[in-house]
């Protein structure tokens, strides 16, 4: 995300990160990549919706339906928040089995060929560091996150939206990792 940093007049060294003045007043998007992916939104006006939308396929679809259907699912979302200044996402470096590696790649293929496009900032948050943020603990388990984002006044429907949640407080008090 393209920011400024100033130093302030008044105390010598303090640096301080306000967002680029194109950034003020967009919206800030947190996704939890996978079939069934976790969202959360700051919108401009800083109100925060959050929740899950599934992309497992028909039986009748091909294998790349999926992709096309998340990629429009993105143009829908960045339209109704009135542009996105930035999304950010969980970069998951180890996976259970193969297909969800082969998932995981090819929703990051698409989102992030899809923010090359419509020039928006992209950023992948490693798990451990969501984890800490929210949990205190980089290896909190699903439970824990769960609890963590509750505790902090949500009301995640599953660990999808959790996490979701979880990466976009950690986007919103880190500046996007700055702090």
């Amino acid at each position: 995300m393209i920011s400024t940093i100033e130093t302030g007049p008044a105390e010598a060294g303090v640096i301080t990160f306000r967002p680029h003045p194109a950034h003020a007043h967009r919206a800030i998007l947190s996704l939890d990549l996978g079939t069934t992916t976790g969202w959360a939104l700051r919108s401009h006006d800083g109100l925060i919706t959050s929740g899950t939308v599934s992309f497992r396929p028909s039986r009748y679809d091909g294998g790349g339906m999926r992709y096309l259907r998340f990629r429009s699912w993105l143009d829908q979302i960045a339209a109704d928040a009135g542009g996105l200044a930035a999304i950010y996402f969980e970069e998951v470096r180890r996976h259970v089995g193969t297909d969800a590696a082969h998932l995981y790649g090819g929703f990051l293929a698409t989102l992030s060929a899809w923010c090359e496009c419509h020039a928006i900032a992209y950023q992948g948050v490693p798990v451990g560091t969501i984890k800490r943020h929210v949990a205190a603990r980089g290896n909190a388990d699903k439970a824990a996150v769960m609890a963590a984002v509750r505790a902090r006044g949500y009301s995640p429907a599953d660990d999808n939206e959790a996490d979701a949640i979880a990466i976009l407080l950690w986007a919103i008090e880190t500046e996007g990792g700055v702090r």
